[in-house]
């Protein structure tokens, strides 16, 4: 594969519109796009749900099952575009256009190396993962096609995070949203025909959902392909005579893998939460899922956001102007509260309008009103912690985010809710979501003062000297 784009200016002599563009509509700019994109990508879950529970609320359960191993691979496919990301940002920030060729390369690589080892566990890993979370046959045998065929076939999920971190590292986020819409697209086009067996009883139910995310993946990843060998001039892509660079790798995973690894926690404690809430039941269950697809149209934004601020803010660190580094982080944050403004008051005065979406039943309403009232508050805390989580990761110091969301979600967030759920009361649960965000977002400013005082406070420092 060569990129046949016309060669520009190398980046030593090509300023980047990331270092010279006011920060407020280069935030938005860059920004909105990947907002939109990721509003797509919730979309892509909770449209898969929204069918699939029109067919049994064990579809439904079994589909949320799948979702702690499901969020690993997505979390592998974005933990490793959100290094490229940041990696290849800052080499164009130094203005070194070998660099970030070569970041870019190897990103691609290892999108492969993470679709073999995931095809594996399609092949090898789904009866002992259903029947470790639940003895029911039916909702164990749902699960097990759904999520065969989606790490099977993840070939298109892994080239298509790739590609879309590729693009938005050099400051194309519309074409990034171009090609999630697209895999988005299909995806809900499809899901019906499939689901609702017009293709054939075979490809119905959660195995028909599954088909159409596959599908509609490798359709998003035929157009970040696309976009990047021919309207990406930031970056020249050839595999002619290429070799993985341990070099290139490394850098890549000292900031991605703590971001695999956050993501990957939080899929630990979606399995552990499954277990403490089906020992109350299987509807317990159904509504965690639920709200977890509910929820990532607030919380997907914010992500979309941040990986329009990652870039900004690793190419300023890296250009050394650390005034536009600051401005950034201000304004995400604030944006980010606003986003968590809305999302609580949807949650929060809303509730049996959103589980209608997913044919409640009048015991799912009875678990899930409550549920999504008494969680919502902490979307007010959690919204400055995600963004000051990706400024860890944007700086170099992803081991601070992982640290933030490993105390998040398994020193605080499980044993609380273990310990409530000894009440026997399930309501009791939902209230570990807002002490665990306490915990974090007071961890987060910890860690914030302190990369301030030895990261950013050092970049004046240089400036006044170079003065």
């Amino acid at each position: 594969m060569e990129n046949k784009q016309p060669q520009t200016a190398p980046a030593d002599v090509r300023e980047n519109i990331m270092g010279t563009m006011d920060i407020n509509p280069l935030l938005i700019k860059l920004s909105v796009p990947m907002m939109i994109s990721m509003l797509v990508q919730a979309l892509y879950n909770v449209v898969d749900s929204i069918f699939v529970s029109h067919v049994s609320e064990n579809a439904l359960t079994a589909v949320s099952l799948a979702f702690s191993l499901q969020n690993v691979m997505i979390a592998v496919g974005v933990g490793t575009g959100v290094g490229v990301n940041a990696l290849l940002s800052k080499s164009l920030g130094e203005k070194d256009q070998a660099r970030a060729n070569k970041t870019a390369e190897n990103g691609i690589f290892l999108s492969l190396c993470s679709y073999a080892v995931f095809l594996l566990i399609g092949l090898t890993c789904m009866k002992p993962y259903f029947y470790a979370q639940t003895s029911d046959m039916d909702i164990a045998r749902q699960g097990i096609l759904y999520l065969s065929i989606c790490c099977v076939l993840s070939l298109g999920l892994f080239t298509q995070t790739t590609g879309e971190k590729l693009l938005a590292a050099t400051g194309r986020t519309h074409l990034s949203m171009i090609s999630q819409l697209v895999g988005a697209v299909v995806n809900i086009v499809l899901d019906p025909i499939f689901i609702f067996g017009y293709c054939g009883e075979a490809l119905s139910g959660t195995t028909g959902a599954a088909v159409a995310t596959v599908i509609g993946q490798f359709c998003g990843a035929g157009m970040t392909l696309y976009f990047n060998l021919n309207k990406n001039p930031d970056i020249q892509i050839s595999f002619r005579g290429f070799r993985p660079s341990a070099k290139a790798i490394g850098r890549i995973y000292t900031v991605g893998l703590p971001s695999i690894a956050m993501q990957c926690v939080g899929s630990v404690m979606t399995f552990f939460m499954n277990q403490i809430l089906m020992a109350f039941s299987a509807t317990a269950v159904a509504v965690f899922g639920v709200y977890f697809k509910l929820q990532s149209f607030v919380f997907m934004p914010i992500f979309g956001m941040n990986n329009g601020m990652v870039p900004i803010i690793s190419y300023n660190y890296g250009a050394r102007r650390p005034e536009r580094v600051k401005k950034t982080i201000r304004l995400a944050v604030f944006y980010a509260e606003c986003i968590m403004l809305v999302g609580f008051c949807i949650f929060q005065f809303l509730p049996d309008k959103l589980l209608s979406l997913f044919a409640a039943s009048d015991a799912m309403l009875a678990i899930g009103i409550p549920a999504l009232r008494i969680i919502c508050p902490h979307f007010l805390l959690a919204g400055a912690g995600i963004v000051l989580s990706s400024v860890f990761q944007a700086l170099g110091n992803g081991v601070f985010s992982l640290t933030v969301s490993i105390c998040r979600q398994l020193v605080v967030l499980i044993p609380a809710a273990w310990l409530l759920s000894r009440t026997g009361e399930v309501n009791m649960v939902w209230w570990s979501f807002i002490i665990a965000e306490v915990v974090s977002l007071t961890l987060s400013l910890i860690f914030m003062a302190r990369i301030n005082r030895t990261v950013i406070v050092p970049l004046y420092e240089e400036q006044d000297a170079a003065v």
